[in-house]
């Protein structure tokens, strides 16, 4: 009886799974539909290339932009190392305003000399009074009128105008000398109360030890540091756009993948439900296809959260819109096979060309012009000075409220002496550093030789690994061919189908992902190369 019920399922069994091979049919190409499908939702938005990607995000970004400013402060600390071999030119200028002026002479002092006539005249007078020559001359004019009466009235005369002009003449020699003394006075007055200083000066280094060669070199180094670190931070972001840029591409493709798989075993849970209303099928066939799309619908979720979030980084290192989903030009992710030609590691390539080494010649540099810089300081220094520099008051001619300069020029030598060997640990601890720094640069170039060898095996593993999955495929299809027939024909279970289904999602998935290293392995080769 149990045969019997077998032998009746199987004619009517084959005529529902022959439904089921078209639809495993139209699935196998719904690939390509659900591609086309996702194509067309995108076709508003622009197409973006992965050069076009490198170049918005040269443009674009914040670090490169800060790094350019960095080189251009270095190019203008270079000129301004320059400009220490002109002379310079400097005005000094002051004004003081002060409470009271500096004298010369005393209060004292400046009161006889104010009134020296008065004290002089007064003096003379007293001293002829003490003389007694009033006396004798009235004598004589006395004897003389005794003798001549008649002259009485002339010398009456004569002695009235003598008197008047002697008192004339003391006055008037008396305000004379007493004008003499106040312009003594105002002669030593200072007037420092208002006091300015004005002169421009210039200095030419002759010998400085060689101190400003060596700066002029750090500066020049430091500028082809900052250029090297701009290099450096360029070919840094590039490699991210690009890592960026292949995992969008990767995830659209698995997205795709995701969606023909997800939409087969929609059709193929849509077909049990038929059989198992024909009593051809079980609810365990039911409940095994009902996993597997409940599987299928959370890896479609985890593709699509992590491709928002891939387009998102992309977009912010392009600086577009995050919002925007444009189309990638190599989303089909043809001619990626077509680039599986082997590399070497070209060592000597990446040494000459990776700005991380670069720098640190130059850093090495740097450390030894700062040697010679710290020597400098204790070798003689020789400079041509002069200038011209004006006073008010002016102290040339006496103290005049005038202003007056005088020219200069001179040389200045510095010749040190004994600084109880400062300068030579100064030297040493410089020499020193530029040796770590010379230790520094071997240590990275070994790096940079590991890094080379490493990426360029990545990168020729990459190819083998296209063409194993390459292989992989093409098996995993004909095993799915067979299984279909197979399933057909009643010989080959539900679980079975959908393992070789499974299998065939998994091998072009794996073709995708190798796709993809190739492209990211080549672009961390051309990064440790220096490119």
């Amino acid at each position: 009886m149990m045969k019997q019920t077998t032998l009746a399922f199987i004619p009517t069994a084959r005529h529902a799974l022959a439904l089921l091979l078209l639809a495993f049919a139209t699935s196998t190409a719904s690939f390509a539909t659900t591609a086309a499908a996702c194509e067309g939702e995108e076709a508003l938005q622009p197409t973006l290339s992965l050069d076009s990607c490198r170049s918005m995000a040269l443009r674009q970004g914040k670090t490169l932009l800060m790094a350019s400013m960095e080189k251009q402060k270095a190019h203008y600390e270079h000129r301004a190392a320059r400009a220490n071999y002109l002379p310079k030119f400097d005005f000094v200028g002051t004004y003081q305003r002060t409470s009271r002026p500096i004298s010369i002479l005393s209060d004292e002092q400046q009161e006889k000399l104010a009134n020296m006539g008065t004290t002089l005249v007064g003096g003379m007078q007293q001293s002829i009074a003490a003389s007694g020559l009033p006396e004798t001359m009235q004598q004589m004019a006395t004897q003389l009128l005794t003798a001549h009466p008649e002259l009485a009235p002339f010398v009456q005369q004569g002695q009235q105008a003598a008197g008047l002009y002697g008192q004339a003449f003391a006055g008037q020699m008396a305000q004379t000398l007493n004008e003499m003394g106040a312009g003594i006075n105002d002669a030593f007055d200072t007037d420092t109360r208002n006091a300015a200083i004005m002169s421009v000066m210039f200095a030419q280094p002759l010998y400085m030890g060689g101190k400003i060669r060596a700066y002029d070199r750090i500066t020049r180094y430091s500028e082809e540091l900052a250029g090297e670190k701009l290099r450096a931070e360029e070919q840094e972001l590039l490699l991210e756009v690009d890592k960026a840029y292949w995992q969008v591409v990767s995830l659209v493709n698995k997205k795709k993948l995701a969606l023909a798989y997800r939409d087969m075993l929609q059709r193929l849970d849509s077909d049990v439900q038929k059989m198992i209303n024909e009593g051809v099928a079980t609810r365990a066939n039911e409940l095994t296809v009902s996993v597997k799309l409940n599987e299928a619908e959370m890896t479609l979720m985890r593709i699509d959260d992590g491709l928002t979030l891939s387009r998102m980084l992309l977009a912010q290192l392009c600086g577009y819109d995050m919002t925007a989903t444009p189309t990638l030009a190599d989303e089909g992710l043809e001619g990626i096979s077509s680039v599986l030609e082997e590399v070497d590691g070209k060592v000597d390539v990446a040494l000459a060309e990776r700005p991380e080494l670069r720098q640190l010649r130059l850093a090495s540099d740097i450390y030894t012009e700062k040697m010679r810089i710290e020597r400098s300081a204790f070798l003689p220094q020789l400079a041509l000075t002069g200038g011209y520099a004006t006073t008010y008051p002016a102290l040339f001619n006496g103290f005049e409220r005038h202003f007056r300069g005088l020219w200069n020029v001179g040389v200045s030598l510095k010749l040190p002496l004994w600084h109880w060997g400062e300068g030579l640990h100064k030297v040493r601890a410089a020499k020193t550093e530029a040796a770590i720094a010379r230790l520094r640069h071997e240590e990275v170039s070994e790096k940079v030789e590991l890094q080379v060898r490493q990426t360029a095996f990545a990168v020729n593993e990459a190819n083998r690994k296209v063409n194993y999955a390459e292989k992989n495929l093409e098996k995993a299809e004909e095993n799915l061919r067979v299984a279909r027939i197979g399933f057909a024909e009643g010989v080959i279970a539900t679980a079975d189908l959908l393992t070789a289904q499974t299998a065939w999602v998994g091998a072009r998935s794996d073709l995708i992902d190798a796709r993809i290293d190739i492209m990211l392995t080549r672009a961390a080769y051309r990064k440790a190369l220096g490119k």
